[in-house]
């Protein structure tokens, strides 16, 4: 792969691009229901709750079930199942093939790399950390970082300040419509992987480029280029 020019920052996101995290999420997300007394959801249900941060995830969770959680109870379920979710392991299957040999060949390509994810900052460097992928980004924004999260810019300009570039010597990859908004809305191109959570058909995401493989990322980034 060619010396990174033209694109030397790429942002990813985390849960369906990265890691497939949705049967350890459903684990503390069925924890919560239980102390509450509510029916588990499924891992196909919880692949369609995946990306819009926790709070979203709790509220999707008890809604399956028919009773919704009332509104100011959400606070303290959000802080409970974050909890128990911190408890639950790193699973290192749970890396998608590819991902850490390609973030290395990257690397050693000169790129620098951030994580922009709607998941809690901590709970993403604890896992960044138990994963063995931490020392590979520079920069590591969260849900929780900023006051605003994905769809939003925010993250993505954040973490580009951070790694010493501007959007338009960057590419944000990521797995669903809040990864490709949030690109469109920093003024970066944006490659979606096809396997992630988009809980929509990934061709109608409006990605510049669509992967198949993560391993298949150099390529892409070098088609964006030409």
């Amino acid at each position: 792969m060619r010396a990174p020019t033209r694109f030397p920052a790429l942002l990813f996101d985390f849960d369906g691009t990265l890691i497939d995290s949705a049967p350890e999420i459903g684990f503390a997300l069925n924890g919560l229901l239980a102390e509450r007394g509510r029916p588990p959801v499924t891992e196909a249900q919880i692949r369609q709750f995946v990306g819009d941060g926790a709070a979203k995830l709790v509220e999707r969770g008890f809604a399956a079930g028919g009773d919704p959680l009332p509104e100011e109870e959400l606070p303290v379920a959000v802080r409970r199942y974050l909890a128990l979710y911190a408890e639950v392991p790193a699973v290192p299957g749970s890396i998608y093939p590819g991902v850490p040999e390609t973030l290395e060949r990257l690397v050693a390509a000169g790129h620098r790399l951030g994580l922009c994810t709607n998941k809690p900052e901590g709970i993403s460097r604890t896992l960044l950390r138990d994963l063995g992928l931490g020392p590979r980004f520079a920069a590591v924004v969260g849900g929780d970082t900023l006051p605003r999260r994905k769809p939003s810019p925010d993250p993505l300009l954040h973490a580009l300040e951070t790694l010493g570039h501007g959007a338009d010597r960057a590419v944000m990859v990521g797995d669903n419509g809040n990864d490709v908004k949030a690109a469109r809305a920093a003024g970066m191109p944006v490659i979606a992987v096809s396997y992630g959570y988009p809980r929509m058909p990934v061709v109608e995401l409006g990605a510049d480029r669509v992967i198949d493989l993560f391993a298949h990322l150099p390529e892409a980034l070098e088609s964006l280029v030409d």
